[in-house]
């Protein structure tokens, strides 16, 4: 028999197992025993600490940035390499009409197969923000919590990620076999609003390997800075676009720039967008007002009892000042902030672009202006409905000139808390001392719909212990080696995506 399923049954003969941060971590241990198997690969963890950190340095110095075209096709290179180098013996680059993805498999003669997503791409930076430089990936003490590694994609995604892939190596390393088999679909667009996943999810032979799945779930770092794990049961959708106001489409505004002191008998583009974008809210900017915009469906009992629940147990003054927020919404208390953060859409304005703004003033009056926007849906939304409103309403509101270029973006997905995928993740999480909070969906997007909808209909979801913070913003970080008991370094994360896996395969 493989030797995948000694260590299965040595694994369930040893529930209590540990998760064991990293060498230099001092996150004590949550499982009570251990068996043999488990030792030895938590043994390879530990050996390959500085391998794994070194993988992920990498990584971090090989950018994919969809929205500036940059590292392609380089990116996806590198991630089919990585999964190669995993043990993935199937691997291919998938081409598409956008940026290149990697679908690839492990077959490790298991019963059971899961799905994993994964994306190569990173958010744009500037590097003046940073304390160090973004893609150099250093190692830096951080009070509270121990060294962390600073770069851009550090947490998003790429330190949760490559704790997965060290998992598999460990289990190789240590002489066994993934207890399941595993089917890879990545992506390097995920930051421009996933435009492309469909050519790539929906190629035939991966949908047929994705349909042999139990689910599919992307690595995260699931522990709050409080040490606080929560298992999203969704994410909203979102929508990314740009509204561009031009005095070449408007017929009215100069088609180049001009002197602003003709502004007394020329319209300005720039005024036109402005006036565009107040339709859209309410006038705290808090409500949709866009016509005939689809209506997200209430929260349920068991969502509402999920939030309350959440609510006492998360700390309201943490999330505040870890936000750099004073108050929510309309003054709300911490309960219903959470109960609106998971219940409603959102038109955000995420920048407006328009003339000059470089140092001092330059009196001029702008020929074009540009706002960019992201539009999150909760269930009951699709995408196509989303725009389809906001076009129709600019258009009956005398702002049909106004271009909307959609960019990227996805509906919202939903999985049921009693699917296999998250009972063994509460399962992982309570043998490992965790009590698990359950939450609706996560107010961020990822696009999941490919796996949750039509045709497939899978189970979705995040795993991963571990810690990071930043993501999209200067200094984003990913723990490496823990010195808080809270939290688990790399070493403790890859042998959660361990202790996940064997759970999964049961």
């Amino acid at each position: 028999m493989y030797v995948r399923f000694s260590l299965r049954g040595k694994v369930m003969a040893a529930v209590a197992a540990t998760f064991v941060a990293s060498a230099a971590s001092v996150a004590a241990p949550v499982h009570a025993t251990d068996s043999s198997e488990l030792s030895a690969i938590r043994a390879e963890v530990a050996r390959h600490h500085d391998e794994t950190v070194k993988r992920l340095q990498d990584w971090i110095a090989q950018p994919a940035i969809a929205a500036e075209d940059r590292g392609y096709p380089a990116g996806a290179e590198y991630m089919a390499k990585l999964a190669r180098d995993a043990g993935f013996q199937q691997v291919s680059i998938v081409n598409t009409e956008g940026k290149p993805g990697v679908f690839a498999t492990l077959d490790a003669g298991a019963a059971k197969t899961v799905g994993l997503y994964f994306m190569y791409d990173v958010k744009q930076f500037d590097p003046a923000e940073w304390t160090s430089p973004p893609l150099e990936a250093r190692l830096v003490d951080k009070a509270g919590l121990g060294k962390v590694l600073i770069g851009r994609g550090a947490v998003n995604q790429k330190g949760p990620e490559a704790a997965f892939l060290a998992a598999l190596h460990a289990i190789r390393a240590a002489g066994g076999k993934s207890p399941v088999n595993l089917v890879l679909v990545a992506e390097g667009e995920e930051e421009i609003g996933s435009p492309h996943i469909g050519q790539i999810v929906q190629r035939p032979e991966v949908q047929a390997a994705l349909a042999k799945t139990v689910g599919v779930f992307m690595p995260s770092a699931m522990q709050g800075i409080d040490g606080v794990v929560t298992v999203n049961l969704g994410s909203k959708g979102v929508v990314e676009l740009e509204l561009v106001s031009s005095g070449e489409k408007w017929g009215r505004g100069p088609g180049k720039d001009i002197h602003s002191s003709l502004k007394a008998m020329v319209d300005s583009p720039n005024w036109h967008l402005v006036k565009a974008l107040d339709t859209l809210v309410s006038d705290d900017g808090n409500t949709i007002t866009v016509d005939g915009y689809p209506k997200p469906l209430p929260l349920s009992e068991s969502e509402r009892r999920m939030i309350a629940v959440a609510s006492q147990r998360r700390s309201e003054a943490q999330a505040k000042q870890q936000l750099g927020v004073q108050r929510w919404i309309d003054d709300l208390p911490w309960q219903q902030a959470n109960e609106r953060l998971e219940s409603q859409p959102t038109i955000n304005i995420e920048g407006l672009v328009g003339g000059y703004t470089g140092v001092g003033g330059k009196t001029v009056l702008p020929h074009r202006a540009v706002a960019k926007i992201d539009m999150r849906l909760v269930p009951g939304m699709t995408r196509d409905d989303a725009v389809a409103a906001l076009k129709t309403h600019l258009a009956k509101r005398g702002f049909g000139d106004i271009e909307v270029n959609v960019s990227g973006g996805y509906d919202p997905t939903s999985t049921a808390p009693d699917t296999p995928l998250i009972q063994a993740q509460i399962a992982t999480l309570k043998k490992a001392g965790i009590d698990p909070l359950l939450w609706p969906r996560n107010a961020g997007s990822y696009p999941g719909y490919v796996f949750t909808g039509a045709p497939l209909k899978l189970a979705a979801g995040h795993f991963g212990l571990g810690h990071g913070s930043g993501a999209h913003g200067p200094d984003e970080y990913y723990l490496i080696e823990s010195t808080n008991p809270k939290l688990q370094g790399i070493d403790g994360a890859t042998m959660s995506f361990v202790e996940y896996l064997y759970e999964l395969a049961n």
